[in-house]
Order: structure tokens, then sequence, then C-alpha cells
């Protein structure tokens, strides 16, 4: 295993291959929906290697001096299980507690809430679209 946290064009492409495979692939999204202008070399991107395979990856997002805002979760069709979704969002946690910041939040879909309960998230809002 192999975890990197940081602003690359490799850890932007690895986060993208882990990214197309879950949201465009086997979930649906159109992949003009799944990938934003967010996605730039500024971006900090969280990746797990398994091996040479990138296995699961979040970005980080600032949403105010704070906060962090873990975006874009995934985690390989394959790889699911092994606790590696936890490592990465883990990694931005800990990232962003070095930055300065004190607070995180998720916009989750509803079938990922269960897992954002266990990091120790609570939901805070109303349902949105």
């Amino acid at each position: 295993m192999k975890l990197i946290v940081e602003r690359s064009k490799p850890a932007r492409a690895a986060a993208a291959y882990i990214r197309m495979s879950v949201f465009v692939l086997e979930r649906g999204i159109a992949w003009t929906d799944e990938f934003d202008d967010k996605d730039s070399d500024e971006m900090v991107y969280a990746v797990l290697f398994d091996g040479k395979v990138p296995a699961a990856t979040c970005r980080f997002e600032t949403y105010d001096d704070q906060t962090l805002k873990v975006g874009r979760v995934a985690t390989l069709k394959q790889s699911r299980g092994h606790g590696y979704g936890r490592k990465v969002v883990s990694a931005l946690e800990d990232e962003a507690k070095e930055m300065g910041f004190s607070h995180s939040l998720i916009h989750s879909e509803m079938d990922a809430v269960k897992f954002y309960q266990r990091l120790g998230y609570e939901i805070t809002s109303d349902v949105f679209l």
C-alpha cells in the first residue's frame, strides 16, 4: 500500500481513473457532471495505491478558512471492504489539521451516509438534490 496526499498531475490522473471507474462507468453519472472546474493543477488529492493500481481517492476542497470539504470519495469495486475509503478521508483530515483547519464536512449521497457516520460525521442538513 502507498498513500499520497498531493497536488500533482500523477495524483490527479490516478484520482480520475478511480472516479471514472466508480462514478461514470459503475454508477452512470455523466462524465461532464463528475469532472468539474475544481479538477485542476491546484487541487489536492489523496490516493491510495494497492500495488501499482490506484484503489481509493478523495479530494481536498476548502469550504471556508477553517473548514475542509472532503469531496469525490471513491473506492474501486474490487477494493471495497478493506478500509481504503477511511484511509483516504483520514489522510485529508490529517492534512487539513496540519494546515490549521478545525472542521470538516462532506456532502454525501444517501447510500454513503452510514460510511461517513462510522467516520464520525453527523447529518446536519436536510436532503438536497
